[in-house]
């Protein structure tokens, strides 16, 4: 296909929308060989920090010389970015060629009836075949909702499960009780797999054991970072068995997430992949994920996080308090209609000044600007709204009086605009 026809194509799929559930994205696969039959892989599920800790990983697989697959979603700026061989994204040719072998497939699936695929789904099993033609020797897979009934979790070969903090989210679709969210989350658990998990609440716990115990796993524990120094251009700890590590990434959780993915780098050691000190530590080092606290700007800072739930914003609200604990902030604001964004505004609420609320743009789901002001109002006096991201910023820095941190958050959806009218395209 040209690339106008695979654009058009995607934008068919998409107005499918979404679901749980493996009967399509199986059919599917079936139809262009099972890829994921013929893959190893470090599979992913949680409520937050799934994307950073995808990138520890794949990161130090890169500087470890393990060639590696990383699948992950919502993409930033180009679609083609959730899909990564060694860190290096599909390429435009055979990101057309493989959509053309998807829409072949799919064609056949609809002559003989059958439920037809998403775009998730899609967009899963190309990703899947992409990285078994390439011949990678491990995929780092991250869910995309969910766990049990997500597209990801055709997958047949899975060393290593990673579970990161769960909490709420997608409650519509997951259940209303953490155990419930907890028990979609563990059904990424494949027989014999190593499951690695972050230190969880004790309900989560209790339903990550039993299900480890009932698939025969071994369950592994991160490790709590110690001495760590804060920094928001760089961060250092120690950890049990290491030498002090480094990161780049800022934010208050990322140590953390960090010994997630260094226990999961232990996991796959112990499956026989061959990863150094040197590569962990070089890996981790060189990590960099957009939208994680990440600053794109100094005086005043402007800081971009895709805070988007309860658990985000929790986050969010203890990397201001450590990195600005003396310091209120305008907080430029935007969020999509099925998030519990009253919740969002309690947290974080209390530590803005100000709050310019903006409409995430070309997202169907985005509620509009002056319904989240009027929502605001009630946490942060002065609140006012926005006709654009652009013009957010625009009034977020003139509030900001040159002085206090001006912090974006509420969606991934928008933050690639924002990155783009802060003039820093390429952080």
């Amino acid at each position: 296909m040209s690339p106008a026809e695979t654009a058009g194509y995607i934008a068919a799929l998409k107005s499918r929308g979404s679901r749980p559930g493996l009967l399509a994205v199986s059919a599917l696969a079936a139809k262009m060989g099972d890829p994921q039959k013929k893959l190893k892989a470090v599979h992913i599920a949680g409520t937050n920090a799934k994307g950073s800790v995808l990138a520890y990983l794949s990161n130090t697989l890169k500087a470890a010389g393990i060639k590696s697959g990383c699948f992950y979603s919502p993409a930033l700026k180009d679609e083609r970015d959730s899909i990564c061989v060694n860190l290096r994204p599909i390429s435009r040719k055979d990101w057309d060629a493989y959509w053309d072998e998807v829409r072949s497939a799919e064609a056949e699936l609809e002559s003989e009836g059958s439920l037809l695929p998403t775009f998730f789904e899609a967009l899963t099993v190309l990703a899947f075949k992409y990285f078994a033609d390439k011949g990678c020797e491990i995929a780092v897979i991250e869910c995309g909702m969910g766990g049990a009934g997500d597209a990801t979790n055709i997958l047949t070969d899975t060393k290593v499960c990673v579970l990161t903090p769960v909490s709420y989210d997608h409650c519509q679709f997951l259940g209303s009780s953490l155990s419930d969210i907890a028990a979609q989350k563990s059904g990424i658990i494949k027989p014999g797999a190593v499951v690695v998990s972050a230190r969880q609440a004790g309900e989560v716990m209790a339903v990550i054991e039993r299900t480890a115990e009932e698939k025969h796993c071994k369950l592994m524990l991160a490790d709590e970072p110690e001495k760590i120094r804060y920094g928001l251009t760089s961060q250092s700890f120690t950890l049990k068995g290491h030498t002090r590590l480094k990161i780049s990434l800022s934010g208050a959780c990322q140590p953390e997430n960090a010994a997630l993915a260094v226990k999961a780098l232990e996991a796959l050691a112990g499956c026989g992949y061959k990863i150094s000190e040197k590569a962990v530590a070089a890996g981790l080092l060189a990590t960099a994920w957009y939208g994680r606290f990440t600053v794109l700007a100094k005086n005043p800072y402007v800081i971009a996080d895709g805070a988007h739930n309860e658990a985000g914003a929790l986050a969010l609200r203890r990397s201001l308090d450590t990195y600005f604990p003396d310091t209120k902030q305008v907080l430029l604001m935007g969020v999509l209609r099925d998030k519990e964004y009253d919740k969002m505004l309690k947290i974080l609420g209390e530590r803005a000044a100000f709050l310019v609320c903006i409409t995430p743009p070309s997202n169907p789901r985005a509620l509009d600007a002056l319904e989240l002001a009027e929502c605001g109002a009630e946490y942060v006096k002065n609140t006012t709204a926005a006709g654009s991201v652009e013009e957010g910023l625009e009034m977020a820095l003139l509030l900001s009086g040159g002085k206090m941190p001006v912090i974006a958050c509420g969606s991934l959806s928008w933050l690639q605009r924002l990155r783009e009218a802060a003039g820093n395209p390429k952080v």
